[in-house]
């Protein structure tokens, strides 16, 4: 092992001499599937479950809110709204951050902001601070999504990239469902507050971050610091090596170099990006007013309109976040089996279907419950599969960014779309929420089916090329 280990060395050193930011991503897509990854997935997939669990815990709280605090439908849709504010800014602002100072250093960032003022969350005393309160935690909630998807996808080899991406956000889904449930355990015994609390738990993922994961190497080699991103790599593949692994021969001809100059906004719609960025924006807001709409809304209208006990609605609204579950672990099989348009088209024509059912009839509780749980397992596909591919068709200068971007689409959908349907469940009906959500998935499948890039199979520096 001594003597692979010392190979491993010669092997870098030489690569190292040849040009280590030409070499950086081509090392790391040979890596075959280790004790590295695990951990780091592991780790990154905590902080996205924590992440989970803090956005959603909100649609939760609100059904004991309306009769602890007396509020109505448009304060409903405030409180929403404002802590999606907070996330647009956090989406971008903080993955500006994570290009300027690493992925690393943001990410324990975002994961501070998140577990401190989910902790002042649980002592609001009235809604109003409540509101001030979930503002500034969405900065954090917002940032920690895009600059995770986005140093997973620099980690991974191409050819598992779409899966363990997928897998992530299985975990995410896994954090929703892991609300829905500690929710009909506590709140109705234990009150409101008590979920906050929880949420402040990622504090200790947060100090121990630095121990637990590197820095992203693409982005090491981008920033000029190649000696550093070499060195890591290095370790990376020495530790593979002592497990008993062969290391593939590293593929140089495929290999484009890295271009270091700093990109901000401007270059996401500059030539090779307009369309791309323009695109995965349209097919990040449908999403988001689709698939977080749901999550979002479904406890207070099984409480608001359908006149369930706080207990049963929260038990219904655990069912879609179980169909999530399995929607993201079907989608880690067919993102990288079908490709990634085929499984956008899917989960926004699958999504649809069901809510245009609920737009044509007036169903029980029980059965909405069961066709949104349906719309759920589709709608992951999106959910999921929008931090696989946005960080995909960026370059690493500008991937944070840009995925951050995309996701403040997602924001801003989640800041017009409960206020929107505030405003139709009080002046029109139940029908008309059910078919803006519907509509919102039918302009996403039209848009993936006009503009997608197939990004399967392919590495990050061609895509970015």
């Amino acid at each position: 092992m001594a003597a692979a280990a010392e190979e491993t060395m010669k092997l870098a050193n030489k690569i190292e001499a040849l040009d280590p930011d030409f070499m950086i991503p081509a090392r790391l897509d040979r890596l075959p599937f280790s004790a590295f990854h695990v951990l780091t997935l592991a780790v990154v997939g905590l902080a996205h479950l924590f992440d989970a669990f803090d956005s959603l815990t909100i649609a939760f709280v609100l059904p004991a809110l309306i009769g602890a605090w007396h509020i109505h439908a448009m304060q409903i849709g405030l409180l929403l709204a404002v802590g999606y504010c907070g996330q647009l800014i956090g989406a971008v602002g903080m993955s500006g951050l994570a290009e300027r100072f690493g992925r690393r250093p943001a990410l324990m960032a975002a994961l501070f902001i998140v577990s401190l003022l989910s902790l002042g969350c649980a002592a609001a005393p009235s809604y109003p601070v409540l509101l001030v309160l979930r503002f500034v935690q969405g900065v954090g909630l917002g940032g920690e999504v895009p600059i995770a998807a986005s140093f997973l996808n620099e980690l991974c080899p191409t050819r598992l990239r779409g899966r363990i991406v997928f897998i992530l956000q299985a975990l995410f889904a896994g954090g929703a469902l892991a609300t829905a449930f500690i929710a009909t355990q506590i709140i109705p015994h234990y009150g409101w507050r008590v979920m906050f609390v929880i949420g402040g738990l990622p504090l200790v993922l947060a100090v121990l971050l630095p121990w637990l994961v590197p820095e992203s190497p693409r982005w090491l080699a981008t920033v000029g610091r190649a000696s550093e991103a070499n060195a890591l790599v290095t370790r990376i593949e020495a530790q593979i090596v002592a497990s008993g692994r062969t290391l593939p021969i590293v593929e140089v001809s495929l290999v484009p170099p890295i271009k270091t100059q700093a990109a901000g906004l401007r270059d996401l719609l500059g030539k090779g990006y307009r369309s791309r960025s323009l695109s995965v924006w349209l097919i990040a807001f449908c999403l988001s007013v689709t698939g977080y709409g749901l999550l979002a809304w479904m406890p207070t209208l099984y409480v608001s309109v359908y006149k369930l006990p706080l207990k049963l609605s929260l038990a219904y609204a655990l069912v879609p976040n179980a169909a999530g579950i399995a929607g993201a672990l079907f989608g880690a099989w067919a993102v990288e089996r079908i490709g990634r348009k085929p499984c956008f088209l899917m989960g926004f024509l699958g999504g649809a279907a069901p809510l245009l059912i609920l737009v044509g009839m007036r169903l029980p509780a029980h059965d909405v419950m069961l066709l949104s749980a349906v719309s759920m397992f589709f709608l992951t596909l999106l959910l999921s599969g929008i931090y696989v591919y946005a960080p995909e068709i960026y370059p690493t200068r500008m991937r944070a960014l840009g995925t951050g971007v995309a996701t403040a689409w997602m924001r801003i959908a989640s800041i017009v779309g409960p206020l929107i349907v505030g405003l139709l469940l009080s002046h029109v009906g139940l029908p008309s929420v059910f078919g803006f959500f519907a509509g919102a998935s039918l302009v996403g499948a039209a848009t993936v089916a006009a503009f997608f890039v197939e990004t399967r199979g392919r590495r990050l520096e061609e895509l970015a090329a």
